[in-house]
Formats: structure tokens, C-alpha cells, sequence
């Protein structure tokens, strides 16, 4: 047996044997019931996760960086999520970093033999210039990708914390991390296309260890987005409906006071809600690191809610 037949998801799934006899309800209903497990192979691995969104967030402090590196599937999947970041929660470009095999081609076409150069992963780590303060999360369902072990092993010769996300366990990548994230789906409804079940863990993943790294150093003020940058209409409207919504404000107060504070919400937020200026709203925010919460209640000691 070699150890491509080992890998479980490469394995053929009994449930889909017959899936080409199926009508389009008969595939959609086996692939929402094999989609179920994703959530659950998740929710197994929480209290890893857990631990890479506070080593997320405490690089962030330290003005570290998080790098995903992938091939294929995986690697889209984790640029898809750095380049979400800077929109969504405000942050510069270099904070949330995707490297995929192949460079920026692969997005959308395969790169013949990308993904088999562990060289070419640790010289894109390289290159990155990585160190202490960045945490390094390698992405592989198969647990065993090249490129992606190249990329792991450079950035713990750099001291950097490593993460690895697979689908299988025991892998080569959790044996070369620090910190080994394994959420089991079993076997694809279509024998080894990890785009399905393995991909959307894989995303799952991704979005927790980001979302929650980002509340946990301020980018939110309860369930809101209050570090966004508002570079299009639709986000100016989201950042006046915040302001309007948790400071009680008017929609032309919310114009005039997030003109004040050059567009950007969260000193506007502190600026209303501390009854202070854009200024000091600023001053206050960089006491507090940034957290609209404690900023607030240094001023009032109210809680905003």
C-alpha cells in the first residue's frame, strides 16, 4: 500500500458509490448530508483552533504577521482570507499574508508541479523575511503537501510558531508544527476532490482563526465591524449606520462627525459615545490599544453596548 492509498480523503466514500445514478435532488441531498460533517470534523478540533487565534492575535500585538501557505485548493483558500481582511477589518495589507504555490498564477489556473517543490515553499518564507513575531499556518488536507512542508520547516528554523491544518491525522505536517489542527471529514462525495468537504473545513478554519484573532485585539465592538475601511459607498453607509445605531446619532450628525474623523469610524465611535473630540478620541484610542470598549469607559466608566 502506498501512501497515497492510505489517506482518507482519497479513500472512494460508500455513500456516493452510486451518485451518477442519481437525479439533481437525489446529488444535492447526499451532498448537503456529506456537507454536515464539515461543522462537526470543526467543532472536534475547537480547542485547537482556539490556541491559533490566540497566537493570531498575540503576533498582532507584537506587530507580527499571519501567513497562510497552501497548493492548490488549500493555498486559494488562504489568500481568499488575507485578502478579505484589510475590507473587513481595517488591517494593511502585509498583517494577514497568502502564499500559494505557483505565485499569483495559481489562483486561477493549476501550476504543473507547484506544489512538489519544498524549496520554493521555504524560499517564499524566506523572502518574506519571517520571524519570532509571525505565526506561520500551513494549510494541506492531505497533511503531506511539499511545498507546504518546505514553507513550515523554514519558518521554525526562523522561530516563527507554525500551524498546520490537514484532513488526515497522523500527517507529516502535524509532525513538522507546532501546533496541529486535524478536522476528519472522512471521504469525498467524488473520490479525492478535496475542493468539497475538505475545502469548506478548510475555510471554516480560516474564517474562525481570523475573525476571532480580530475581535480579540479590537477590530470589533460586539458583533460589529468598527475597523473597516470605508473605500467604496456601500462601506461610508455601513460606517454611518454603525455610528447612527450605537451613538444615538441622526444620519446627518453621523455625516458631520465621521467627516471630522477623516472617514474611519472607531475614533468617531469614541468621539460620540465619550462626548470628546476627534483628537482626544485618538488619544484615547491609542491608551487603550485600539478598543473602542475600553476606551469609552476610561472616559465615562459606562460600557457602550
Amino acid at each position: 500500500m502506498t501512501l497515497e492509498d492510505s489517506l482518507l480523503t482519497e479513500a472512494r466514500n460508500p455513500r456516493s458509490e452510486a451518485i451518477d445514478t442519481l437525479d439533481p435532488l437525489g446529488i444535492v441531498t447526499l451532498m448537503n448530508a456529506e456537507d454536515a460533517a464539515a461543522v462537526e470534523a470543526v467543532r472536534a478540533e475547537a480547542p485547537a483552533i482556539a490556541r491559533a487565534v490566540e497566537w493570531a492575535a498575540d503576533r498582532f500585538r507584537r506587530g507580527g504577521r499571519l501567513i497562510y501557505v497552501g497548493a492548490g485548493t488549500s493555498g486559494r483558500l488562504g489568500v481568499l482570507d488575507a485578502s478579505e481582511c484589510p475590507p473587513t477589518f481595517g488591517t494593511p495589507p502585509g498583517m494577514v499574508v497568502g502564499l500559494i504555490a505557483g505565485g499569483p498564477a495559481a489562483l486561477t489556473r493549476a501550476v504543473e508541479g507547484a506544489e512538489d517543490r519544498p524549496e520554493q515553499g521555504a524560499a517564499d518564507v524566506a523572502n518574506l523575511d519571517v520571524g519570532d513575531r509571525d505565526l506561520v499556518v500551513g494549510i494541506a488536507t492531505s497533511g503531506r503537501t511539499p511545498y507546504v512542508l518546505g514553507a513550515v520547516r523554514e519558518a521554525r528554523s526562523r522561530r516563527a510558531a507554525t500551524v498546520g491544518i490537514a484532513c488526515n491525522r497522523p500527517s507529516l505536517l502535524g509532525r513538522e508544527v507546532d501546533l496541529e489542527i486535524a478536522a476528519i471529514v472522512g471521504p469525498e462525495v467524488i473520490a479525492g476532490s478535496t475542493r468539497l468537504k475538505a475545502g469548506t473545513v478548510t475555510k471554516l478554519i480560516l474564517n474562525t482563526i481570523t475573525t476571532g484573532a480580530m475581535v480579540l485585539i479590537g477590530k470589533t465592538l460586539g458583533n460589529r465591524m468598527i475597523d473597516l475601511q470605508p473605500a467604496n459607498e456601500k462601506l461610508r453607509i455601513r460606517c454611518r449606520r454603525i455610528l447612527r445605531e450605537v451613538a444615538g446619532l441622526d444620519e446627518a450628525r453621523a455625516a458631520e462627525l465621521l467627516d471630522g474623523c477623516g472617514g474611519q469610524l472607531k475614533p468617531a465611535l469614541v468621539a460620540a459615545l465619550a462626548d470628546v473630540p476627534p483628537d482626544e478620541a485618538r488619544a484615547l484610542l491609542d491608551a487603550h490599544d485600539g478598543k473602542v470598549r475600553e476606551a469609552v469607559k476610561s472616559r465615562t466608566g459606562a460600557d457602550p453596548r
